[in-house]
This record gives C-alpha cells, structure tokens and sequence, in this order.
C-alpha cells in the first residue's frame, strides 16, 4: 500500500462513518481524501485532472441527494409543492440543529402542508412520512455512491510495488 492509497483510505473510512452522521460533509470529506492522496501520488495533469474534476461534479450532485430525495418522498406521499419546498428549506435549515436532517425535512413538509396548504393534520403527517422515506431512501443512494467512489479510488491508487510497508 502506498502512502496515497493510506491517505485516502483514511478519508473514505471517515466519509463512510460520517455518512450516518447528521451534519459531517461525508462527501466532502472522501473527495479532499481524494484530492490529497492524488497530490501525494504525484498529480499528473492526465489523467488526474479530469477525474478530479468529475469526482467534483459527483460530490456536488451527492450532496444534494438528502434534500432532493426528501422533497421526492413528500410529493409522492400526496404532498403539495408547499411541501416539496417546505422538506427542502427544512433540510437546509436541519442542518444547523441535532438531529436536524431527519427533523428538519419532516418538520419543513408538516409545516408547509398545515400552515400554508392548510390540509388536515392526518394528510399532512402523510406527506411528512413520505419526507422521511425519501430521506432515508436518498441515504442509502449516498452509502452507495459512497462505497462505489471509494472503492473506485483505492482500485486506481493500488500499486503494490510503491508499498510504504517494505
């Protein structure tokens, strides 16, 4: 194993824990794992610099599957787009409170669908139920992409012959 591979594995560890953690950038985490661990190995302008610049488009894109996929799930629970909204500004603002990114989405479409759409109280926990599913459907979308980068990024970093063991 050579240093980068260490490096990154390090980070990916890391990133996968912090992947059931609420408010740790888990993404952002295995990326710059990524980054430094290119770095380490001696950045190459090719091919390092456009699978760096497309892990940084995916990271973008996976960052942004917890709040997507909670506004899914209150849309296809009978939520109006007062909740899809509500789900989405209530993960964002989940994000600065304990436990805010399982709260926030089912409290934002509750919100959204008693306050503004002014539904009954059963049909908007229906809608905030669909919150939650989707929230938990769009973290397992995230552990996977997660596992797929990462074991993608130790494949390209293995070199047995660069083994800082000996």
């Amino acid at each position: 194993m050579s240093l980068a591979f260490l490096i990154f594995l390090v980070a990916w560890v890391i990133g996968m824990i912090g992947t059931f953690v609420p408010a740790v950038p888990a993404t952002v985490i295995i990326f710059l794992g990524s980054v430094a661990a290119t770095l380490v190995d001696g950045f190459q302008p090719w091919p390092d610099l456009p699978f760096l610049l497309t892990f940084l488009l995916i990271t973008v894109a996976i960052s942004m599957v917890d709040n997507v996929a909670s506004a899914w799930g209150a849309r296809r629970y009978g939520g109006s787009r007062q909740a899809m909204w509500g789900a989405l500004i209530g993960g964002l603002v989940g994000i600065f409170i304990p436990f805010g990114l399982l709260v926030g989405p089912l409290a934002g479409a509750l919100l959204a669908e008693l306050l503004v759409v002014r539904k009954a109280p059963l049909d908007a926990a229906r809608a905030a139920w669909g919150t939650l599913i989707g929230l938990l459907a769009g973290l397992a979308a995230k552990l996977v992409l997660h596992l797929l980068i990462g074991l993608y990024e130790l494949w390209r970093l293995w070199d047995p012959a660069r083994s800082v063991f000996g």
